[in-house]
């Protein structure tokens, strides 16, 4: 039996969909399951697992992985697990990679003769744009119907972590289309979209500091609805956005990058974040702090940092 862990967002779920498939056409893996991950488990990475035959996609790099593909800058939690990583029949590294779906894709054609099928590519295709947050404009990201999109919104209405193992399954046997039409998933995403007007409507509400072009909102109260592009939409003005957020793991930091008003001079948010533990890309990062006050004390921090880091020179 061999367990595949994601990354639970669109990207890494897509990544488990088509890893499973490759595994099982390729590779004779036939008994294959899949669970979702967030960065607290890393908290105490070297046990995790243990004992287990496993995968990881669009997650942080672990020597134990049978098999593992990343795509982000910060994979990395040290410089010797950096030093034990090679390129090989099971493993592959793509920072340049906008997801992490496409490297599955490559690698499973180039290394073990895989045949992916139209649906693997618009897994692909639709992963690049969500996680690289290549939409048209705000518009669409918060308004956008087209099946994937309708898909994304759902996430956030996910009512237990079972929820995202299933999309995995449907992935794997239907085209996003029909995953959209899915009774529970429609459901869901009805319900995301009057969040998102709710969380459009009370964000001003909750920001506790702001700049001309950084702000610092604290989302962490259940009365409240959260929008992942609220700051961008209401401020077009900004440069950066850093958020509490309450997860079932525990509070959340999230900092951002406007996609459609990019400084000039960017910091890397992967690498500001990954000092506590976290990581992600240039342009988006979190991390699970163990606390709420820690939480309030590193958000507070990364704040500080960014505001310093826009003062002209």
């Amino acid at each position: 039996m061999l367990r595949i862990y994601y990354h639970r967002d669109f990207d890494g779920m897509a990544a488990a969909a088509i890893l499973a498939d490759a595994l099982e056409a390729c590779r004779g893996e036939r008994e294959l399951h899949w669970s979702g991950v967030n960065f607290d488990r890393t908290l105490d990475w070297s046990q995790f697992a243990l004992g287990e035959r496993f995968a990881l996609v669009d997650f942080h790099f672990h020597p134990r992985a049978e098999y593992w593909f990343d795509h982000h800058p910060t994979t990395f939690l040290s410089e010797a697990d950096r030093a034990l990583y090679r390129e090989g029949e099971r493993h592959r590294f793509d920072p340049a990679a906008l997801s992490c779906p496409p490297i599955i894709l490559r690698h499973g054609q180039e290394r073990w003769e895989f045949e992916p099928v139209p649906r693997h590519h618009e897994l692909a295709r639709w992963s690049d744009m969500i996680d690289a947050a290549h939409f048209r404009d705000a518009q669409q990201a918060l308004f956008g119907e087209e099946p994937a999109l309708r898909i994304n919104r759902a996430l956030t209405c996910a009512p237990d972590f079972d929820f995202y193992d299933r999309i995995v399954a449907l992935m794997r046997r239907h085209t996003l289309p029909e995953v959209a039409e899915d009774e529970e998933i429609d459901r869901c995403h009805r319900r995301a979209a009057r969040n998102r007007d709710q969380a459009l409507e009370s964000f001003p509400a909750r920001v506790v500091d702001r700049t001309e072009t950084v702000l610092f909102a604290d989302l962490r109260s259940k009365k409240i609805r959260r929008e992942r592009f609220a700051p961008f939409y209401l401020y077009p003005e900004l440069h950066y956005a850093v958020t509490l957020l309450p997860t079932r793991a525990g509070v959340h930091i999230t900092a951002a990058s406007n996609p459609w008003n990019r400084p000039r001079n960017r910091t890397h948010l992967g690498n500001l974040l990954r000092a506590y533990g976290g990581g992600g890309h240039e342009g988006v990062a979190g991390v699970n702090p163990p606390d709420d006050a820690t939480a309030e004390r590193w958000a507070r921090a990364t704040y500080d940092t960014l505001v310093q880091r826009e003062q002209p020179a």
